[in-house]
């Protein structure tokens, strides 16, 4: 169980901000060697599940260390709970994998069948983190390529689920040789096979230059402004002075499209007329458009309030155009599971509002005067492969987020590159807004046209690259992967029969 925990710490480095893919591949070959252990011994399953476990738990507890900051932000109220966080989410998290690996060991046969069996039974368990109980495919196997832009175009074709599996196949055939090092064809393969993704990314790359839109200037504003401070009172007029300071800083080209961060004003605009009028002499009247994040009231039918966390489209003289509603909310962070209980046991969603906010209706597209439709994700909606464009498919994608909730180091930054992975599964532009960074405008190959770093206030001004023709993903989804699941199965079982027969 130590080793399982050490070598699933080991592949977290593989993760950004190291970005050091080897540890992840070196990471996964000692799973194997540890799951050949387990099938030597009585009860195997029960033995790869606690492996598997604790694989998974070294993984999330190195990987994804910022979950404990949210619970700083308010520590009178929430520090109380990080000893429970520090155990139930990596641990729960770690569940899909020790499902996996038990699943695995139901198939394992001595040789290369037994890698097939692993990347196949840990691909569904990594697609099952992502969809079941709202999901949370957070650092994903395919996000350990952060370092090789080339290697992640591969994702315009089986998307980012696909990527994981071969990436899981390509660590696991490395446990070859500590069985036996002249066992080379296995490795050597898989290695040949990322030489290839690498050369096929290269050649994509050159052949698809950025195109800017050079009548779409855009301007992503990021006030830094600390979670703590964000929704003080008397920081109330401060922080509103620093958003329109920051949106009318004179620049040589004006921006015709602002886009402020999620949850951004400092008040709810639909109860503050003085904030919208200042909208409207900032939008003006030659049809600037304003994108910003914002709480949203309504009241339903039974004359209950609810509140939303949504993103406003204001068009010239501040005319509200259209309205988009967070359908993928935080579990705990925005909403409470199973909410009379928890609350009567103390526990509150981390962001202060009465009650748990509601959910939109999936992804949309809005129009954007003066520019291509636009399909709105507010915060992670944009970590899910396969669900971040709605009715229609917009020319480019607006993320606006508040990553001072995933601290000051690698929540960011890992954000950010599943940010660029849906940019290169979909062929669009992605121009994302985070109140404390990484603000950034990405092309639709994934490559950051321009960018501005973690703390520090300021815009990013940039055009707006051009959208590709939809991606073989954008148009099948997850047909790739499900090929590559089917097709990894039937080598395994080949290669079972093969070592029978010998």
């Amino acid at each position: 169980m130590l080793a399982a925990i050490v070598a699933g710490a080991f592949f977290a480095f593989g993760f950004a901000p190291f970005g050091a893919f080897p540890a992840m591949l070196l990471g996964l070959a000692a799973l194997v060697v540890l799951l050949d252990g387990c099938a030597a011994r009585p009860r195997p399953n029960r033995g790869a599940a606690a492996i598997g476990w604790g694989f998974g738990f070294g993984q999330f507890v190195v990987g994804m260390h910022w979950i404990f900051y949210p619970f700083l932000v308010d520590p009178a109220q929430h520090a109380w709970q990080i000893p429970f966080v520090a155990l139930l989410f990596p641990g729960g998290l770690a569940l899909f994998l020790a499902l996996g690996c038990a699943a695995a060991l139901y198939f394992w046969r001595p040789g290369p069948s037994r890698i097939f069996v692993l990347a196949v039974c840990y691909a569904v368990a990594e697609w099952l983190r992502g969809h079941l109980l709202t999901g949370l495919p957070w650092n994903l196997p395919a996000y350990g390529w952060g370092a090789s832009l080339a290697v992640l175009q591969s994702t315009a074709l089986f998307g980012a689920y696909g990527l994981s599996l071969v990436t899981v196949l390509f660590g696991a055939a490395l446990a070859e040789l500590f069985g036996n090092p002249r066992r080379l064809a296995t490795p050597v393969a898989m290695a040949g096979l990322f030489v290839a993704l690498w050369l096929g990314g290269e050649i994509r790359l050159a052949l698809s230059p950025t195109v800017l839109l050079a009548d779409v200037r855009l301007r992503l504003v990021q006030p830094n402004i600390p979670q703590d401070q964000k929704y003080v009172r008397t920081l109330a007029a401060r922080n509103w002075r620093m958003l329109i300071d920051l949106s009318t800083r004179k620049s040589d080209v004006a921006p015709t499209v602002i886009v402020w961060p999620e949850a951004a004003p400092p008040v709810l605009l639909q109860r503050a007329p003085e904030a919208l009028d200042q909208i409207a002499i900032l939008t003006g009247g030659s049809g600037r458009v304003l994108l910003t994040g914002n709480q949203r009231m309504a009241t339903d039918t039974t004359g209950r309030r609810r509140f939303y966390n949504s993103l406003y489209v204001f068009g010239g003289g501040g005319r509200l155009l259209a309205t988009y509603d967070k359908f993928h909310l935080v579990p705990f962070g925005e909403y409470l599971p199973f909410e009379a209980l928890l609350t009567s046991l103390g526990i509150t969603q981390l962001v202060g509002f009465p009650g748990s906010f509601t959910a939109g209706d999936g992804p949309h597209t809005v129009k954007i005067p003066g520019a291509p439709d636009a399909g709105p994700l507010i915060c992670y909606e944009i970590l899910f492969p396969g669900a971040v464009i709605g009715e229609a498919r917009p020319g480019w994608l607006v993320n606006v987020t508040d990553d001072s909730w995933f601290g000051p180091w690698a929540g960011p930054r890992q954000h950010l590159l599943a940010a660029r992975v849906r940019a290169i599964e979909e062929g669009l532009p992605v121009a994302r807004a985070a109140n404390t960074g990484i603000s950034a405008v990405i092309d639709p190959d994934g490559r950051i046209v321009a960018a501005l770093d973690l703390g520090r206030a300021g815009v990013v001004d940039a055009s707006l690259p051009r959208a590709l023709a939809p991606t073989f993903y954008a148009r099948f989804g997850d047909f790739g992967f499900g090929f590559l699941l089917m097709l990894c199965a039937g080598l395994s079982w080949v290669l079972a029969r093969r070592a029978q027969a010998f």
